[in-house]
């Protein structure tokens, strides 16, 4: 959808991807979506965020440039089954000349229930040198505008945390 008055995306809050099934080769011998294949459904919304943007596929194709998930914190939930239908939300934290931080919830798109959260960090990245590379300003412009739609939400619950053992009393 566009803004009718500067012909720009409008961001609704959070992001909400297409709807994704789990594919029955991503199904483990524990009898549920492997923990690899989670990603795979993080990324896929990904994607689709960054074409919103502006940075997907074509950007990379015109400009040489593309962005690279550099961190990223899993949390896995709740299990999926074979055929389960899902929808990912994206929030996006924040951003810099270089980087993008932005938090993913995965869920089950029919019964609503929350299977995943991941936490990432990208890096813009030209592709021909392979280093880390400033967005283009005309790359600035969506990303705060998302960054304004989602600054209205809540931080997401999880968001900033580590992997540590519990300390013993």
């Amino acid at each position: 959808m566009l803004d009718q008055t500067d012909h720009q995306p409008l961001f609704f809050a959070p992001f909400v991807s297409s709807v994704m099934r789990v594919e029955p080769q991503w199904i483990d011998y524990n009898g549920h979506l492997n923990m690899a294949y989670y990603n795979v459904l993080f990324d896929r919304a990904v994607d689709e965020a960054y074409e919103l943007l502006g940075i997907g596929a074509g950007y990379t194709c015109a400009r040489q440039c593309s962005c690279f998930t550099v961190e990223a914190h899993v949390r896995y939930l709740r299990e999926l089954r074979d055929g389960d239908p899902v929808r990912v939300t994206l929030q996006l934290l924040g951003f810099d000349a270089k980087r993008m931080h932005y938090f993913e919830h995965l869920f089950h798109a029919t019964e609503g229930w929350l299977s995943a959260t991941s936490e990432n960090m990208a890096l813009h990245v030209d592709m021909q040198t392979r280093k880390a590379a400033d967005l283009p300003p005309d790359a600035v412009l969506p990303l705060r505008r998302m960054r304004d739609a989602h600054a209205r939400l809540a931080p997401p619950q999880g968001a900033g945390r580590h992997i540590a053992m519990p300390s013993r009393r």
